[in-house]
């Protein structure tokens, strides 16, 4: 060979070596060390809500005749997610069951599972991996973070699943569960994490995990798996119009279930802090109007009289953006950080009020009952022609009655602005505030809307049927609706 192509050809070789990869190709994972790690510990969870017999009457003759009929109690919700199970018309119920998944988490016997697997139940079957069978206690359950805890007794340790930290669990991660879909026992599916911070309205206070696990019914309560095969979550629900999976399932984080579980093992109860403010999402109209350089944070539609918002300081209209130096990105993204406390819990709430931040210290009251941190979605007269394009009037003391007794404000009699209609407002809507500032009377309102300005977005705080919440709109010069 020609010695000078000899020189290119290693020359080309030595860039080849010494240009950078630009991917790494380590192909799938391999779960089978994962499953027989795991495995043992996660159980099968079969539960039954006892019937009844139903009642028989003698008729006239002296004959017995079948049951009487009777108003039927409502099916649980549970049972209604996993069977159609029709009531006996001459007034016997049958025995209910339903069936769902758990895991083994210390090797004295305590399970974890979800509360809606073993609610209203009489009676819970454990079944184990290797077939053996075992009645559980109910320790405690947690209908806010769905969480139960149960406990089995044996002659021997049992297997047990260690529980990892879910928070440093990134999108994109593979993860596995195990679990009973349909009763299948010992299902291992496998996927990654979509997302994290998930929300819905039952479980407020849980930041879920997304994945796209493929979870079904049965797969509640079972663990969400790391690579090593520990447990950064809890199986609870998925997003479905069909009733099976879709692609999108939602598992607790093992740090809430954890927490949760102590509580319940330590006292019976869970018990959570409670700021003491409703809250909505920020829109984009209404960042311009509070002055934020974009919608983010949590808009405080009310708070609670007296409660620890209101005697830290914080008004509605202030924009929650950090608590305890956590970032609020969304109104959905507070619950959680809140609920994570126990009452009494010191703790600091940033907010935006007028453009500028503020810090104020607050110590959390006690989450009552039903009571929730809590959260709502945004949702003589004045003459027409007015900048907010809105007809009000005085309210007088029997209409403010049956307005749910609003403190202040005025009452909006006809509506004029295409912009004001489409955003929400309606005849009958109490305005309170206008970006932030009160409207007591009349005279207020018409001195505030002298202020706003056609093309940019104004922030009403307005009272309908007892609540309180933000409407943003942009009003528009006459000429141009």
């Amino acid at each position: 060979m020609n010695k000078g192509i000899m020189v290119r050809f290693a020359a080309l070789l030595v860039l080849m070596v010494s240009l950078p990869l630009s991917a790494k190709v380590t192909g799938l994972p391999d779960f089978t060390e994962l499953v027989e790690k795991a495995g043992p510990a996660v159980v099968n969870i079969r539960v039954t809500q006892f019937g009844s017999r139903g009642r028989q009457a003698p008729d006239q003759g002296g004959e017995q005749r079948g049951p009487q009929s009777e108003n039927h109690p409502e099916i649980p919700e549970f049972f209604r997610r996993y069977f159609n199970v029709p009531n006996d018309p001459g007034g016997a119920q049958p025995d209910r069951m339903g069936a769902g998944s758990g895991f083994i988490y210390s090797d004295d016997g305590y399970i974890l599972t979800n509360h809606h697997v073993i609610e209203d139940a009489d009676e819970i079957i454990i079944r184990m991996a290797d077939r053996r069978e075992f009645e559980a206690e109910l320790i405690g359950s947690d209908e806010a973070s769905d969480i139960a805890v149960l406990k089995i007794v044996a002659e021997e340790k049992l297997p047990y699943l260690t529980l990892a930290e879910s928070e440093s669990v990134k999108a994109g991660e593979w993860v596995a569960a195990i679990g009973s879909p349909f009763n299948f026992e010992q299902s291992v599916t496998a996927g990654i994490v979509s997302a994290k911070g998930r929300t819905n309205r039952a479980q407020q206070y849980v930041p879920f995990i997304q994945t796209d696990v493929a979870i079904n019914r049965g797969n509640s309560g079972g663990p969400l798996l790391n690579m090593d095969g520990e447990v950064i979550g809890i199986n609870s629900w998925i997003l479905s119009s069909s009733g099976g999976y879709i692609g999108l399932s939602f598992s607790i984080p093992i740090e809430v279930a954890a927490s949760t579980a102590k509580q319940l093992r330590e006292t019976g109860k869970v018990e959570r802090g409670l700021l003491g403010v409703i809250v909505g999402a920020v829109t984009r109209e209404m960042a311009e109007a509070l002055e934020l350089d974009r919608p983010v944070g949590a808009l405080v539609n009310d708070i609670t009289p007296d409660g620890s918002a209101d005697r830290a300081g914080i008004e509605p209209g202030d924009v929650i953006l950090a608590f305890n130096d956590e970032a609020v990105e969304t109104w959905n993204d507070l619950p959680p950080l809140v609920g994570a406390n126990p009452p009494g819990t010191k703790a600091t709430v940033t907010v935006s009020r007028e453009g500028k931040e503020r810090v104020f210290e607050v110590i959390l009251d006690a989450l009552d009952g039903d009571s929730s941190v809590a959260i709502a979605e945004g949702g003589g007269s004045v003459h027409n022609g007015n900048a907010l394009g809105l007809v009000v009037e005085e309210i007088s003391g029997e209409r403010r009655r049956e307005l749910g007794d609003p403190e202040g404000g005025v009452v909006i009699t006809d509506i004029d602005s295409d912009d004001a209609w489409r955003a929400g407002l309606r005849p009958g809507d109490v305005i309170l505030m206008i970006n932030n500032r009160d409207v007591e009377n009349l005279d207020d309102f018409a001195a505030l809307v002298e202020g706003v300005e056609p093309g940019k977005a104004v922030a009403l705080r307005v009272w309908r049927n007892g609540t309180a919440s933000f409407i943003a709109y942009t009003p528009r010069a006459p000429e141009e609706e």
